[in-house]
Order: structure tokens, then sequence, then C-alpha cells
């Protein structure tokens, strides 16, 4: 049994598309995080809403969560006064923590300070809190 040769013409063909399959590959692959980076995150444009019983937060207290999946807090600075916000600093970012024997909330990245209301007190963002609607049914607190 004699094998016929395979002519070099056929062979390079077979290697150009052996060596185009693997560039796609690596390139989808080497792409991959790049389209997850640039895409909107899944849920983004649509609003929720969130319903929690009031009993949740304390008078003077707060209680973080997760909204829209960015992290939130709902705050009652006085009974039946309730707020919500992000929960993270405008600066750079990071998740700010509520410091209830000071009334404030802070960045622990760089110091930031917030008031209740979300405005800056001190440090270096740029902007307050941004703020999410809540509304009062019975004994559920509505967000968003």
């Amino acid at each position: 049994m004699e094998e016929s040769p395979i002519s070099p013409s056929r062979r390079r063909f077979f290697l150009s598309i052996l060596l185009a399959g693997i560039g796609a590959m690596l390139a989808a692959v080497a792409l991959w995080p790049l389209w997850r980076y640039l895409s909107p995150p899944a849920g983004s444009g649509k609003e929720e809403k969130m319903a929690m019983a009031r009993n949740l937060v304390p008078v003077g207290g707060a209680h973080f969560f997760q909204f829209n999946g960015h992290p939130a807090v709902l705050l009652q600075n006085s009974p039946g006064s309730f707020l919500a916000f992000s929960a993270v600093c405008t600066h750079l970012g990071c998740i700010i923590q509520w410091q209830p024997e000071k009334g404030e909330f802070l960045c622990p990245c760089h110091a930031g300070r917030f008031s209740s209301t979300g405005a800056v007190l001190a440090g270096p963002p740029p902007k307050p809190l941004e703020s999410i609607p809540v509304t009062l049914s019975g004994d559920q607190v509505l967000v968003g």
C-alpha cells in the first residue's frame, strides 16, 4: 500500500486554516473581558422597587442592601422619616459606612464624610450621595 504524498500547497492551506482558527479563538478570549466591561450591566435601564419592613431600620440607624445590583442604604433619621442613598462614595467608589454615634457616613478609603441627608461634610468627595426615592405603604418602606 502506497500512500500518496500530500502536496505542499495542500499542507500550507491546512496550516493556514488551523492558524486562523487558533487566532480567532485567541482574539475572542482576549476581547471578551473588554466586551463585558463596555456592555451595560444586566437589568440596567429598568426601574426596580423594593419593599422592606419599617422595623428593619431602627430610629437613628441604617440598613444596607442591594438595589439594582449596587449597594444602597436605608436610613431612619426620625420616627417615620426614611431616606435612601447609594452606598457608593462619589469620590472613588468605595462603600460608605454608617457611624451611628456621629450620625454620619464615613468613606473608609479617603476619610470622606457625608451627613445623614447625603451632603458632603468633609474630605475629597466632589458631590453628595445619590438619593433614591422612598415612599411609605403601611408597614412597608418602598425604595425606588
